[in-house]
């Protein structure tokens, strides 16, 4: 087991599945104890506490929609009560929904998605902070989609993640010399996301196209959110920084 994460406590939403559950289990190798939550995926988010207790670490999974007051408050009680601090928030918790166009889309989609990537992350970060002391780290996820509009369909989505990335910046300048935050910005990452959303031609087209010339994994996000809420990146803060295989350049 590595030191990165020491003896620190990690909150990560939306752990259940895909590049949230590699930032769990990324960060228990690193020495944190983790407090996942899940929306859906039960049977994953159980699955990776069972990997981090079976290597000797310590992992708690909680359903919870992020969107609610209430439920985010019994989130932040819970690691609290299991562990008396929180040093890291990773919040993954987000979605596309669906694709809809602007015409094809109303007021409650348009809701539904910013509720699910902006207003979760402003309730999860504002309960979280009193649990948060000197040298405490947020990483918050948003996406390629917020540097380049998108694909099709996914305005909604875009503009939701590029609130992300300026909540972060003003998180920043906020919460610092304290806290540090900073987000990262993924290209095409083979995830359960790109399964349900997007068409495999265009997946194969976008890969062929980055200058790796592959799609990214989820264990190379989570190592990268790893470095931004360790003290390795003790200069870092309001960051945004691209991870994509070099599909695009901010």
């Amino acid at each position: 087991m590595a030191d990165k994460l020491k003896g620190k406590v990690v909150l990560v939403t939306g752990g259940g599945r895909d590049i949230g559950a590699a930032c769990a289990l990324e960060s228990a190798a690193q020495g944190a104890k983790v407090v996942l939550t899940y929306m859906a995926s039960a049977e994953g988010a159980n699955k990776v506490c069972a990997q981090i207790e079976a290597a000797g670490g310590e992992a708690v999974a909680l359903q919870a929609d992020l969107t609610k007051q209430a439920d985010v408050d019994r989130t932040l009680a819970t690691v609290k009560e299991r562990f008396g601090k929180l040093d890291v928030l990773m919040h993954v918790t987000g979605g596309l929904v669906a694709r809809k166009t602007t015409a094809e889309a109303d007021q409650a989609f348009w809701t539904q998605v910013m509720d699910l990537n902006v207003t979760s992350l402003f309730l999860t970060v504002k309960a979280a902070l009193p649990l948060m002391s000197e040298g405490g780290s947020i990483v918050t996820f948003a996406s390629q989609a917020a540097r380049d509009g998108g694909g099709p369909g996914s305005a909604a989505y875009a503009a939701s993640k590029g609130a992300v990335m300026t909540y972060t910046r003003s998180l920043a300048k906020e919460l610092g010399p304290k806290i540090r935050v900073n987000a990262l910005c993924p290209g095409m990452i083979d995830t359960d996301f790109h399964n349900i959303f997007t068409k495999p031609e265009v997946r194969e087209k976008v890969a062929g196209g980055a200058a790796l010339k592959r799609e990214g994994r989820s264990e190379e996000i989570a190592k990268a959110a790893v470095y931004l809420a360790s003290d390795e990146a003790s200069y870092m803060t309001g960051a945004n920084v691209d991870v994509n295989g070099g599909t695009w350049y901010s």
